[in-house]
């Protein structure tokens, strides 16, 4: 087990005890800071940037590890702390200006975007990841591999980097002083997910701030006028395959309208909300409305429920496949991740309140148990015991009978 997934291992479980506790903390306090259906969202997506990572690290660090061994202009040592600490320092430059195009250049909000959809702001919105970033966001890192940064030392400052960011999504710590003025913070990073005039497009550092009061894109919070989280051009939807497209998928309409060719690849590389003149004209959207009221699909208590626990047997086996990503057989591995992948997303549109997402979940719950019985177990299980896959068939009727029942009592609306 290398160094990356060793720390891995250890912050996993201190993510969901983080957390537990803020859940607790904000009771404690009378706050809400979680919706149900919002925090699975957010973990579903967390969930599938992990399956895309197992097949994108062919790519990012395959390409990382080429450029550094051809290319590099120095070989650094990875036993000197300095090669360490500098390569830490250097990597969240680089993050700062892929931060900051990924909110300026509208490829790579699209990307991006993922991360700004929740209207909440707590510790599940950090796991809330795109599951495309990995096309363009390598390109911004190749300085380290030219300057002869080691593989090792990349990958995992990259990792301490983006670990630190995590506790930052809260609403429940303040102001820290003198900190706020040097480290990313809650009180900055709240101001970065804000869509408030003020906050729009600033605080991009991941763990220094000092790159934004550098380079002028820095702001500070202010209790006068609190944060609204989201994005201006509201998701509104559980769906977490939509939530990945969404904003490729517009952009693409708007190129296909555009009547002139520069325009049709402006689109593209305008800053987000950018539109040519002739397709704002004749495709208007609805201008920007702070007092929108947050997407809350109305669901009776007893599907939420249901979610909820479905979602935690779907974050095991996320868990399972990625454990078993270096073991299981390449065809294995992607029928695996199509099936997380439809599951996750079958969950979502079910927690819309959408009569789709019945039919879609009780699909899943049929392949589901076809494939235990296929597998003799499970996805990667050689030698599973006997038992399981008759235990997972089991649940799968005691599943779709609690969701028959649930649906009867209260009829949803198409």
């Amino acid at each position: 087990m290398n160094t990356q997934e060793v720390i891995i291992g250890w912050a996993t479980p201190a993510f969901f005890a983080l957390i537990a506790l803020e859940l607790l903390v904000a009771k404690w306090r009378g706050r809400r800071v979680y919706h149900a259906s919002d925090a699975v969202s957010s973990l579903s997506l967390g969930v599938i940037s992990q399956i895309v990572a197992v097949f994108a690290k062919l790519l990012t660090l395959g390409i990382y590890a080429w450029c550094a061994g051809h290319l590099a202009l120095y070989t650094l040592p990875a036993d000197r702390w300095w090669v360490w600490a500098s390569g830490l320092l250097l990597y969240d430059f680089l993050y700062y200006w892929l931060h900051r195009a990924g909110h300026e250049v509208n490829i790579l909000w699209a990307a991006h975007v993922v991360h700004h959809q929740s209207e909440d702001y707590n510790l599940s919105t950090a796991l809330r990841q795109t599951g495309s970033g990995v096309l363009l966001g390598w390109l911004f890192y190749l300085p380290m591999a030219l300057l002869g940064y080691p593989l090792e030392v990349f990958a995992v400052v990259a990792l301490i980097d983006l670990l630190y960011q995590f506790w930052v999504h809260t609403e429940l710590v303040g102001r820290l002083g003198w900190f706020d003025r040097v480290f990313c913070s809650p009180s900055n990073h709240r101001a970065h997910h804000a869509v408030n005039e003020r906050y729009l497009d600033r605080n991009y550092g991941g763990i220094l701030i000092v790159w934004d009061r550098l380079f002028g894109s820095f702001v500070e919070e202010d209790d006068a006028d609190p944060p609204v989280y989201g994005t201006r051009a509201p998701l509104r939807s559980w769906n977490p395959l939509w939530a990945n497209a969404e904003v490729y998928w517009a952009t693409l309409k708007d190129a296909r309208h555009a009547r002139r060719w520069r325009d049709k690849l402006l689109v593209w590389i305008k800053p987000p909300g950018w539109r040519p003149a002739d397709v704002a004209e004749r495709f208007p959207k609805p201008a920007f409305d702070m007092a929108r009221a947050r997407y809350a699909p109305p669901l009776p208590r007893g599907l939420t429920a249901y979610g909820i626990a479905q979602f935690a047997l779907l974050l095991l086996m996320g868990v399972w496949f990625l454990d078993m990503a270096k073991r299981m057989p390449a065809s294995s591995l992607l029928a695996y991740a199509a099936f997380l992948l439809f599951s996750l997303t079958a969950l979502g549109v079910l927690l819309e309140g959408r009569r789709a997402g019945t039919w879609l979940e009780g699909a899943r719950l049929a392949v589901t148990a076809l494939a235990a019985v296929i597998t003799g177990g499970w996805f990667g299980a050689a030698s599973a015991p006997p038992a399981l896959a008759p235990a997972i068939v089991a649940l799968c009727l005691g599943s779709a009978a609690a969701l028959a029942t649930i649906r009867l009592r209260t009829r949803q609306p198409a």
